[in-house]
């Protein structure tokens, strides 16, 4: 009697499930950064503070969102992403939970600006980049667009039900609403999430087994020498400026402009907080869309034509803005709200192509000093709107210029030279996964 061999079990590849974890972390930290949002009006209607002075905790919140970013990727080469993630969520709760005695502008800027910028910086897309360059091999740019694509979810999840919570029972509770859901994913993180494949018996997604591995060796000087030499590094070359100018501006127009002062904004026409809140959650729904197709996009099209087409379309989105606001949500402002959707963070999986491709294995910390430019453009912007809106009355002048330095960022994209994308790092290294993934 014959009996027929029965095909192997095919298990779950353990870097699903690493990116799953890292998907409800990054989850957070947006939804976390982006509360701000709803509460500017309910602080400047308890304490009197000037929405400029309340910009300048969310400025500060940006800033440090963008600075601690490339440090971050730096300390979990050293130290391992479950350690510096389970950290950060920590700090995250607690300048949360201490916004609720706070009673001067200075504690706000510790609380919201220091504490919660530092712990969300450290959970921020650098890590999506961190994880994936060590986890994956196929699929990059697809888990990249998917990982990026939870900051969105991060808003659709949170700013809802915050908005309502603030307009219902006071700013307070949506403060402690923060700092139960970041104590919340700790254990998630720290049971779950692992630093490389080799922790647990295995190797990258895609990888060949058989291929020799190359190890970097550890940098004197530790993570700070190791993030800094890498900006020093790829300050001297072109590429880098050109992709943290568009960064800085694809900051200015999202998170620190219409993340910020949307709600505002749009309150001064006469909407509710928690109807401009919903329709910050739709941008939230089409992002998700718009940011996964844009990682699968970026497996196969040339990054710098993506840049320039998602920078360009929102540049004119942008000036169309001013005259779509109304009380009511009228269906010219849900058409911006799907278009602007699509192309909110579209942009990340392209730019961490770009930083991968021209820099190698140091693309990770080179994305993170890219992704601090972003931050300080979004700082720059949640104050420099703020004190428009103080100094005008209005908001409009904001919304034009930022979709004229869009329009100026796609040129800036699409002008990279082909002969800069070598897969070499910084410090001229190159492995067999990098090779194999640029190949594909």
């Amino acid at each position: 009697m014959t009996t027929t061999p029965r095909a192997p079990e095919r298990k779950l590849h353990r870097a699903w499930i690493v990116a799953g974890v890292a998907f409800v972390a990054i989850l957070g930290a947006a939804g976390f950064r982006a509360t701000p949002g709803v509460l500017i009006t309910p602080l400047q209607e308890e304490f009197g503070w000037s929405r400029g002075t309340i910009s300048l905790a969310v400025s500060v919140n940006l800033m440090l969102y963008g600075l601690t970013a490339p440090f971050a990727a730096a300390l979990m080469d050293r130290f391992g992403m479950r350690r510096v993630v389970t950290y950060a969520l920590l700090l995250v709760a607690a300048g949360s939970g201490f916004t609720i005695l706070m009673n001067a502008p200075w504690q706000l800027i510790l609380c919201w600006g220091v504490l919660v910028g530092l712990g969300t910086g450290s959970m921020a897309l650098v890590f999506a980049a961190t994880l994936t360059e060590r986890w994956f091999v196929r699929h990059r740019g697809l888990v990249t667009g998917v990982l990026t694509a939870g900051g969105a979810t991060g808003q659709l999840v949170f700013l809802p039900v915050l908005a309502h919570l603030a307009a219902d029972r006071g700013w307070r509770s949506a403060a402690v609403t923060v700092t139960v859901a970041a104590l919340a994913v700790v254990p998630l993180v720290w049971f779950l999430l692992r630093d490389r494949p080799e922790e647990v018996g295995t190797t990258a997604l895609g990888a060949d087994p058989a291929a020799p591995r190359v190890v970097r060796p550890a940098r004197a000087g530790g993570a700070a020498a190791h993030a800094l030499g890498v900006l020093w590094s790829a300050a001297r070359t072109r590429p880098f400026w050109l992709l943290a100018g568009g960064f800085a501006i694809c900051g200015m127009s999202t998170n620190g402009l219409v993340g910020t002062h949307f709600i505002p904004a749009a309150h001064d026409h006469g909407m509710a907080a928690p109807t401009a809140a919903g329709l910050l959650a739709l941008v939230g729904i089409f992002d998700v869309v718009g940011t996964v197709a844009s990682g699968w996009l970026s497996d196969r099209v040339d990054s710098r034509i993506l840049l320039g087409a998602y920078y360009g379309l929102r540049g004119l989105s942008l000036m169309a803005l001013p005259s779509l606001f109304g009380a009511t949500a009228e269906p010219s402002m849900l058409v911006f709200i799907i278009f602007y959707g699509l192309d909110w963070v579209a942009t990340v999986p392209p730019t961490v192509a770009l930083c991968r491709q021209i820099y190698g294995p140091d693309g990770a910390v080179v994305f993170g000093w890219v992704f601090a430019s972003h931050q300080v453009g979004a700082a720059i912007a949640a104050v420099a709107a703020g004190v428009t809106r103080d100094h005008f009355g209005a908001y409009d002048l904001a919304w034009y210029v930022a979709g004229f330095l869009c329009l100026a960022a796609a040129v800036m994209s699409i002008v990279i030279t082909r002969k800069s994308i070598t897969g070499k790092s910084t410090t001229g290294e190159s492995t067999t996964e990098e090779q194999a993934s640029l190949k594909a």
